[in-house]
């Protein structure tokens, strides 16, 4: 029997294009993989038929790598919460900081870069409990994604989820690769202050497989 899929949803007021998967990652050339790389932070995703490296950290957030192995296009998001789709808010690049906002834009940038639906398979990492006194945050984005990939039918090929450690991820779309680099000791504080911010505004504006790891 084939799982149900959730309908398709856009935030109120917000109409999706290419562009804004494009607008919000910060490109570089990484010397040590040789090829261009795009780091995307909390509330951003991309997607790509380029030979590319999309690098992202988490902490508390989850970041989701859809893959479509025959056409080799794919895609990563990363988001802090999940969110029922009647909350969205207006803006898109706020929408995305959620995961059922984040899964949606990417799977539609995706498709817009030839990708077929029916192939897509996913690899998931994150939801460390990184902060001590906060709600398990990262418990409830492992959650949501699992059950959003097991109602859009799309399998999971591989995950690294949970535990209290802090992460980088590489996702190498041309080949599926993932490498993951468990920061079990971080030496700033970067990764919790920008959770820890990020928190504050979402709340701030509420009131309105073959995964590689290595050391």
């Amino acid at each position: 029997m084939t799982a149900a899929r959730s309908p398709r949803f856009e935030p109120a007021g917000a109409r999706w294009s290419p562009a804004m998967a494009q607008g919000k990652a910060s490109k570089y050339f990484d010397r040590h993989f040789q090829r261009h790389a795009m780091k995307i932070l909390p509330g951003e995703f991309y997607a790509t038929a380029k030979d590319e490296v999309i690098v992202t950290v988490l902490g508390s957030c989850v970041t989701a790598c859809l893959l479509d192995p025959v056409a080799m296009v794919g895609g990563m998001n990363h988001f802090m919460l999940p969110l029922s789709r009647t909350d969205q808010g207006h803006d898109v690049f706020f929408a995305a900081r959620y995961g059922a906002a984040a899964m949606e834009y990417l799977i539609n940038d995706l498709l817009h870069h030839g990708a077929d639906r029916e192939r897509l398979v996913a690899k998931v990492f994150g939801g460390g409990k990184v902060m001590d006194g906060l709600s398990d945050v990262g418990g409830q984005n492992i959650l949501f994604v699992r059950t959003f990939l097991q109602q859009e039918g799309i399998p999971v090929w591989s995950e690294d989820l949970g535990g209290a450690c802090a992460r980088k991820v590489y996702f190498f779309p041309h080949t599926g690769q993932v490498l993951v680099k468990r920061l079990t000791r971080v030496h700033n504080s970067t990764v919790l202050e920008r959770e820890s911010a990020y928190l504050h505004e979402v709340d701030q504006n509420n009131q309105g497989g073959d995964v590689e790891l290595f050391t």
